[in-house]
């Protein structure tokens, strides 16, 4: 145990949920693209499962080196990450691959390999918006300057995301909204930016009824239609999902024994959550929520350990990213929410999203290390974290 712990710094629980989602994703792939195998490989169900188990494990790499990476590295990166995100997700608009009338990916050239430009956005955005915080939180005047470049900046980088992947924009907005409240952004601008979203939200219903089902927007239009009238034909994605739910039982079908992943789209990414209360049972899918649920609380403990703020904004916008996409996943899975695309952070197949969900449980590892050192540009703007400043966090 001891050799682990040498190796295996920071929080030890959030290491022992990594690993138990990591062994889930494994057994939930492994039979989940068994119909995709047999239309694309012939039936060689062992080429996703390896397929999948090494971007698995090049996430959990990346978790293993960046926590031992000190935290504050990110604190002079931030502008530079933003500034590639820009860029990437310009790039992607421009010459990105498109699958299901969403342009999201770019190919890396040589390798033939897809990147999702949006994940790494993700990652940047939260990086900016946690020095922009951590930076102003002196006086009101200090607040309002990181408001109005925080709300640029979040308006470039949704706004880049928005036409492709309406729900990513939507979760990132909301994010970044949860941490400037956390960040003590005065009500009034918080209500205006309410405002502003509301407005664009009702734009958006206003071309979307203009718009025909064959494009993007056309898709976000069926997915709200379908989810409103639980009958439409529109609906049966959500339907298939709650019919593997409700033909499980308590301790499942038994692993690789799901009858729905003949008929369910993507049954390893977007629905996985069904197939795993299918095969294992609603205890198994309770104790995933859980597991979530107890990554959000082993990291609000971290928090409350920091004594400057750039980390404590940055683990929270860090595992607000992970829990909510889980949430929105499990919520579409159940029939709760309107069908989004999201993956099941760390358990769904995909490669780019298992490397920054990586990336992000190493800086929150790291920070859970809380060592005590900084740079010279943190001493000279960070502020001090008192946690009974951020009655929020106080839970």
């Amino acid at each position: 145990m001891n050799n682990l712990q040498k190796y295996f710094k920071g929080d030890k629980i959030i290491w022992i949920i990594i690993f138990l989602l990591s062994v889930m994703s494994l057994l939930v792939v492994y039979s989940s693209t068994a119909s995709l195998a047999y239309k694309y490989h012939g039936g060689n169900t062992i080429y996703y499962f390896i397929r999948h188990t090494i971007f698995l494990i090049i996430g959990l790499v990346a978790t293993y080196v960046v926590h031992k990476i000190p935290y504050r590295a990110y604190f002079g990166l931030a502008t530079v990450l933003i500034i590639t995100a820009v860029l990437l997700l310009l790039i992607t608009w421009i010459f990105g691959a498109t699958k299901n009338s969403a342009t999201r990916w770019i190919t890396i050239p040589g390798l033939g390999m897809d990147f999702q430009t949006s994940d790494f956005a993700k990652f940047a955005l939260i990086v900016f918006v946690a020095k922009m915080l951590s930076m102003n939180q002196k006086n009101d005047f200090h607040l309002k300057k990181a408001f109005i470049i925080i709300i640029s900046v979040v308006c470039v980088i949704c706004g880049l995301i928005f036409p492709a992947d309406l729900s990513t924009a939507a979760i990132l907005f909301g994010i970044t909204f949860v941490l400037m409240f956390i960040g003590r952004i005065d009500k009034k601008y918080l209500l205006m930016t309410i405002g502003v979203g509301a407005v664009a939200f009702v734009l958006f219903l206003a071309v979307a009824s203009l718009t025909g089902s064959d494009t993007r927007i056309g898709t976000w239009k069926n997915r709200i239609i379908s989810f409103a009238d639980k009958e439409s034909e529109a609906n049966f994605q959500a339907k298939q999902s709650k019919i593997a739910i409700a033909t499980s039982s308590v301790f499942g079908k038994g692993a690789g024994k799901s009858t729905q992943i003949t008929v369910l789209p993507h049954p390893y990414s977007d629905f996985v959550y069904a197939v795993i209360v299918e095969e294992y049972g609603a205890i198994f899918g309770i104790g995933i929520l859980l597991l979530y649920l107890i990554l959000l609380f082993r990291t609000a403990q971290i928090v409350k350990k920091q004594e400057r703020t750039f980390p404590a904004f940055l683990a929270i916008g860090l595992i607000l990213t992970i829990v909510f996409q889980a949430l929105v996943n499990m919520g579409v899975a159940v029939g709760i929410m309107p069908v989004t695309g999201q993956t099941l952070p760390l358990v769904s197949m995909g490669g780019t999203s298992n490397l920054f969900v990586g990336i992000s449980f190493g800086i929150i590892l790291n920070i859970s290390q809380n060592r005590k050192y900084q740079t010279k540009e943190e001493k000279a703007t960070e502020q001090k974290f008192v946690v009974k400043d951020y009655p929020f966090i106080m839970g």
